[in-house]
């Protein structure tokens, strides 16, 4: 038995006795227990009303299918930012040449990003519509941990890609280097960056 389960069974055992939630965090308080540990295991249970046994709370679960399903809707919006960004940095190239070099961006590259996109984007889009779906069935479904933890992930990085993009803005300007070229893909950047922002906002801000 972990401490995690023997401070779940205290706090059950209490509570079916009787016992009030603050006089139960006392007791755990002064046997060393820290106030975090504490407030999640009295946080498991709803105040228990007279004649009714204490009544769980829903927790986070992790399963094999969300994890696939999360997962795969994670790879599928990481692979649309990089190619939407790839296929845009090339369109840029193109509209807005550099005339001090001879470099002329490959068109293989833009036509593997277009041909990305366009098993991706349906997929991606599909995938979304079944698991919004199958949330509006079961709201349970939102507390996947897997699908929390991806949302985090996908924010941070997110947040790393908006704040290197402000960087690299504000150096180029400092530099002298902050071309019509350069800014189109910054604003590009931010673009994506801000969408995947939107896109998982709500998966943290319901839990």
């Amino acid at each position: 038995m972990t401490q995690t389960d023997r401070l779940a069974d205290f706090v059950l055992a209490g509570l079916s006795a009787g016992r009030a939630p603050d006089e139960l965090g006392r007791a755990l308080t002064s046997a060393g227990w820290s106030e975090r540990e504490v407030a999640s295991a009295l946080g498991a249970w709803l105040p228990q009303a007279p004649g009714i046994p204490p009544v769980p709370r829903p927790r986070p679960y992790v399963s094999a299918g969300g994890a696939v399903t999360y997962g795969l809707l994670f790879l599928l919006l990481a692979t649309i930012c990089w190619h939407v960004t790839t296929l845009g940095f090339d369109v840029i190239d193109s509209l807005l040449p550099d005339y001090s070099t001879i470099y002329d961006p490959p068109r293989s590259g833009l036509r593997w990003s277009v041909a990305v996109l366009v098993i991706t984007v349906p997929l991606f889009f599909w995938l979304n519509a079944r698991v919004a779906r199958t949330t509006r069935r079961d709201p349970g479904r939102q507390r996947s941990l897997v699908r929390k933890w991806l949302a985090a992930t996908t924010l941070m990085l997110a947040a790393v890609a908006l704040l290197s993009d402000a960087v690299a803005v504000i150096y180029a300007f400092l530099n002298g280097d902050l071309t019509a070229r350069f800014l189109a893909k910054a604003v590009l950047v931010a673009l994506i960056g801000g969408l995947a922002l939107a896109y998982y906002k709500d998966e943290l801000d319901a839990g």
